[in-house]
């Protein structure tokens, strides 16, 4: 088995379509569908079900894939880490991220990085925290900065890097607003909730404050972004439970404390794989996190 032959692999399975991976790849058609074949002929079984619109996995493919992508991401950080050794970062930075996540400024600390590092190249993708941590376990993302939503594995950790309680968010005219005081899940059960998708770090903490409580709920409004979510509460559509520093980014929109959540709170966490798996652009990213810490690069509302 070729490191050419896992390459190829992984392009096809993203792809889902030879003529697409091919060009990406840079070689011909023939010498991608031939490589494959090599691959499947030393595994014993096919790898895709190939139709005449796309290819899509089959179990032993599905099954090859998340190793394929660890092992190609070794040999990444094999490589950059010689690299580094000559005394020159090179190669590329990964990085995933959540939305308006607290504890780091995102944009200030790629910019910072890139001063440094001006030979490295940088990829940044946002989804939600689960499917973070599911990319960097798989070796797709480098690192991402996102919300703990499970404990550390053999193959996933987290450094923290900030906590902070839960805030109900309403219309100036809600009678929460108007009643001015904190209020505990149970005196939310018969609200209508805007919140994000299921794999937001936001919506994954607040599922949990209300599992914890044993208070149902209906998230009537479901969005994919915060301004969404904050358009829908400015309306008085709902109400939202959401991470204490959103409430500074809507002034018009009332915070009230929620209390009686025990020990839950919104904790940003940088998910790294295992340190001896971690590329030198990471580390270095995460050095220069730790060196910038300050409001300007490490503080809440980036």
């Amino acid at each position: 088995m070729e490191l050419r032959h896992l390459q190829h692999f992984v392009a096809v399975a993203e792809d889902q379509h030879f003529t697409r991976a091919a060009e990406r790849l840079m070689v011909s058609q023939s010498g991608l569908s031939a490589s494959i074949r090599a691959l499947e002929r030393e595994l014993g079984t096919p790898l895709f079900v190939r139709t005449t619109r796309r290819v899509t996995l089959t179990e032993a493919g599905r099954a090859l894939l998340g190793e394929a992508e660890r092992i190609l991401a070794q040999v990444r950080a094999a490589h950059e880490a010689v690299a580094a050794v000559q005394g020159v970062l090179r190669g590329t930075l990964a990085l995933g991220t959540e939305q308006c996540i607290a504890g780091v400024h995102v944009a200030r600390l790629l910019a910072a990085f890139r001063r440094e590092h001006p030979d490295v190249e940088i990829r940044l993708r946002q989804a939600g925290s689960g499917a973070l941590a599911e990319e960097v376990t798989a070796g797709r993302l480098d690192l991402a900065f996102a919300v703990r939503t499970r404990a550390d594995t053999d193959q996933l950790r987290s450094v923290s890097l900030t906590k902070e309680p839960m805030t109900v968010l309403c219309h100036p005219g809600h009678r929460l607003a108007r009643a001015g005081a904190a209020v505990t899940p149970d005196e939310l059960g018969g609200e209508v909730f805007v919140d994000f998708h299921p794999d937001w770090g936001p919506r994954r903490t607040t599922d949990a404050v209300f599992a914890t409580a044993r208070v149902g709920r209906t998230v009537a409004l479901e969005v994919n972004d915060v301004h969404g979510l904050l358009d829908l509460v400015d309306e008085n559509l709902g109400i939202a439970v959401v991470p204490r520093h959103f409430r500074h980014k809507r002034a018009s929109l009332t915070a009230v404390p929620l209390k009686g959540t025990g020990d839950a709170r919104y904790e940003t966490v940088a998910l790294l794989p295992p340190p001896e798996a971690t590329s030198p652009a990471a580390r270095a990213l995460m050095t220069l996190l730790d060196t910038l810490a300050s409001p300007g690069v490490r503080g809440p509302g980036a």
